[in-house]
């Protein structure tokens, strides 16, 4: 029994971690239809943003690294977004192969400047001393970094949940999903609507980098690790779906865990995506479809 809860508390992290990485994408890939390659480098520009703020005011929760980690993360990561927004995407609308290409060579570009300002070797952002360790409950072991990224996502999903519900530009972003011909001609400005999305989208990737950092070394390529996981986490939820988003991360990170014990990294890796592509092949739409409103005829 012991087994099966420290599994269940395994999966739980990983799938926090994938629904933490794959939030900003469920918004530009989901409303935009843009295959934003660049999503990996902007976890990257949030991790170095934690590591820069930690390094000029120390390691505590409660110090000003941590408490503007998030919020600058987000900020940068953001703008970063705005800016590929501006140069690029606007011009690529529709045409997602050439966003893949697009924003795949911005990445790279990302990731050499990356190189230029912080060097070729990896980085360490240190925990705060109250995240080290952590606690046993009924035979499982629980990592207090893990309990802080869980804590972070579950209140990302409620900013972002409300947000969508409760506020005016919340539901001009749900009025382009559903349908955006005829949210445009109800007087919805769905090229602004666009551009918050994609910072919001980027932002997202920024405060996915902070819990990132406390998991390991951060470096140039830190997004890549993440960056298809978390594709599949959008498509297995649904296009643009954030209960569906949720979901499929909490799927993918339990399945991962069970697979894995017993066999390999590899080996569950390999099992977690034949799983995808036979639930694809059962239900291609993903696990949540939006409803759809047209013009009657």
């Amino acid at each position: 029994m012991d087994v099966i809860f420290n599994q269940l508390f395994v999966g739980l992290s990983i799938a926090s971690i994938l629904l933490l990485v794959a939030l900003g994408l469920t918004f530009t890939f989901g409303q935009m239809n843009v295959i934003n390659m660049a999503h990996g480098e902007f976890i990257m520009a949030g991790a170095y943003t934690t590591y820069v703020l930690q390094t000029a005011f120390g390691t505590g929760l409660l110090t000003l690294s941590f408490g503007l980690a998030l919020p600058a993360a987000f900020l940068v990561a953001g703008t970063l977004g705005l800016i590929l927004e501006f140069l690029v995407i606007r011009r690529l609308y529709g045409r997602p192969l050439d966003t893949l290409l697009v924003t795949w060579g911005v990445g790279l570009m990302l990731q050499q400047l990356a190189r230029d300002i912080f060097g070729a070797q990896n980085v360490s952002v240190s925990a705060p001393g109250v995240l080290n360790g952590g606690m046993e409950i009924a035979g499982v072991s629980l990592s207090y970094s893990r309990l802080f990224i869980i804590a972070i996502v579950a209140l990302v999903v409620v900013v972002i949940a409300s947000y969508m519900k409760r506020t005016p530009a919340g539901r001009r972003m749900r009025a382009v999903m559903q349908n955006r011909s005829l949210a445009s001609v109800s007087g919805v400005r769905t090229r602004r609507v666009d551009r918050t999305t994609f910072f919001i989208g980027s932002g997202l990737a920024g405060v996915a980098g902070v819990g990132i950092s406390l998991l390991g070394a951060v470096g140039p390529t830190i997004g890549l690790n993440y960056i298809i996981d978390a594709f599949l986490v959008v498509i297995v939820g649904g296009l643009g779906q954030l209960r569906g988003a949720i979901l499929a991360a909490i799927a993918l990170g339990m399945a991962n865990s069970f697979i894995e014990y017993g066999t390999t990294a590899s080996v569950a890796k390999a099992g977690v995506f034949l799983l995808i592509v036979l639930f694809l092949q059962w239900r291609p739409q993903g696990l949540v479809v939006q409803a759809r409103r047209g013009l009657a005829s």
